[in-house]
C-alpha cells in the first residue's frame, strides 16, 4: 500500500484547477464574500438545476420566526399519502442556503420521484448552535404534519443531508426517535457528515489541505456555528444509537471528516440497526455538489439514490 491516496482523474483535474485560482481564502472573507463565493463554486462545478413541475417557496413557523423551506417535485400533483424527503443544505451550518443546493435538490427529487422540502435553518454566527437544528427539527416536524400549503399527506419522512446538513439529518432523527412527529422517519441519508469530532482523527490529518475542505474552513464553521462538544444535537454519536432508523451513511474518501462517518456506521451496526455504508473512492467532501466538473460523480449521487430506493423497499 502506497502512502498516495487513490484521486479520480476528473476530480485530480478539478482540484489541480481549484488549485491554480489564487483568490483568498473562506477564513479570510467576510461574511457576505464566503456565502457568495459558496454560491459560484456550485454554480461553476454543480450540474444545471432540472426543471420539474413543482419547485415552489414555502415557510413554516419557527422556534425563531418563520423558516424558509423549498417544495419540489417531478409529478404536478400526487394522490394517496407518499414518503417526504426532507433536506438539508451543507455549508458548516454558516454558508449555504436554499439557492446552494437547488440543483442538488431537483436532482434527488427527480430519481427519487418523491417530493422533498428543502429547509433553509437559521445560520450562524448569526444564529449560533442550537438554532439551526432547532430550525431543521421543527420543520420536519411541520412536513410531518401533513399542513394544507404542503398539499400533501406524508406517511414518512426521509431525513437527507450533506456535511452539516448530514449532521442535522442524523441529529433530527435522533429528536424525531425521542418525541415522534405526526409520521415516522422512514430512512435518514447523512452524506460526508460530521457526527462525531473530527479533530484528532487520520481523516483530518491525511487531507487537512487541498482537498475542497480543509482543516482551516472547518475551524473557521466551528467557530461561527460553537456547537456544545458534550451535547448529542452537535455531536450526534454521542447519542444513543438503539432506535436508529434505517440509514445510508456515505463517505468520501478524500474527506477531512472522511472518518467521522466511518465511525458513526460502525456505531449504528454495532447498535444492531440497520445500516448501507458507502465510501465514494478517489472524491473528496462536497461531491454531489461538484457533478459538472466531477462527472463521474453523478454516478456516486445515482448510487446513492438507487441505495434509498432499496431501504424504503425494505420494512423497517
Amino acid at each position: 500500500m502506497t502512502d498516495a491516496p487513490f484521486i479520480r482523474p476528473d476530480m485530480k483535474a478539478f482540484l489541480d484547477m481549484m488549485a491554480q485560482v489564487n483568490g483568498p481564502k473562506i477564513v479570510d472573507m467576510t461574511l457576505e464574500e464566503a456565502r457568495a463565493s459558496y454560491q459560484a463554486l456550485h454554480n461553476l462545478a454543480d450540474r444545471p438545476a432540472r426543471q420539474l413541475p413543482v419547485i415552489r417557496d414555502l415557510a413554516c413557523p419557527g422556534p425563531a420566526g418563520d423558516i424558509p423551506l423549498r417544495l419540489y417535485d417531478a409529478r404536478e400533483s400526487r394522490e394517496g399519502p407518499t414518503p417526504v424527503i426532507t433536506f438539508y443544505h451543507g455549508g458548516g451550518f454558516v454558508i449555504g442556503d436554499l439557492d446552494t443546493h437547488h440543483a442538488l435538490c431537483t436532482e434527488i427529487a427527480a430519481l427519487m420521484d418523491l417530493p422533498l422540502v428543502a429547509v433553509h435553518y437559521a445560520r450562524a454566527p448569526e444564529a449560533p448552535f442550537p438554532a439551526a437544528i432547532l430550525d431543521c427539527e421543527a420543520a420536519t416536524r411541520w412536513v410531518a404534519s401533513s399542513p394544507a400549503e404542503l398539499g400533501l399527506t406524508a406517511n414518512g419522512i426521509v431525513t437527507i443531508g450533506d456535511s452539516a446538513g448530514g449532521n442535522a439529518t442524523v441529529v433530527v432523527s435522533q429528536l424525531l426517535g425521542q418525541q415522534p412527529a405526526a409520521v415516522p422517519v422512514l430512512l435518514q441519508v447523512p452524506i460526508f457528515p460530521l457526527v462525531a469530532d473530527a479533530n484528532g482523527s487520520a481523516s483530518m490529518a491525511q487531507f487537512s489541505e487541498g482537498f475542497v475542505l480543509t482543516a482551516e474552513t472547518m475551524g473557521f464553521f466551528d467557530t461561527a456555528y460553537a456547537a456544545d462538544r458534550s451535547d448529542p444535537r452537535g455531536f450526534p454519536i454521542l447519542s444513543d444509537h438503539s432506535n436508529a432508523p434505517p440509514t445510508i451513511v456515505v463517505t468520501a474518501s478524500l474527506d477531512p471528516i472522511r472518518d467521522s462517518g466511518r465511525a458513526y456506521a460502525k456505531a449504528l451496526v454495532d447498535a444492531g440497526r440497520d445500516c448501507v455504508f458507502l465510501e465514494m473512492r478517489g472524491v473528496t467532501h462536497s461531491f454531489v455538489n461538484l457533478r459538472q466538473m466531477v462527472p463521474s460523480t453523478q454516478g456516486d449521487l445515482e448510487r446513492i439514490v438507487a441505495a434509498m430506493k432499496f431501504m424504503l423497499g425494505n420494512p423497517a
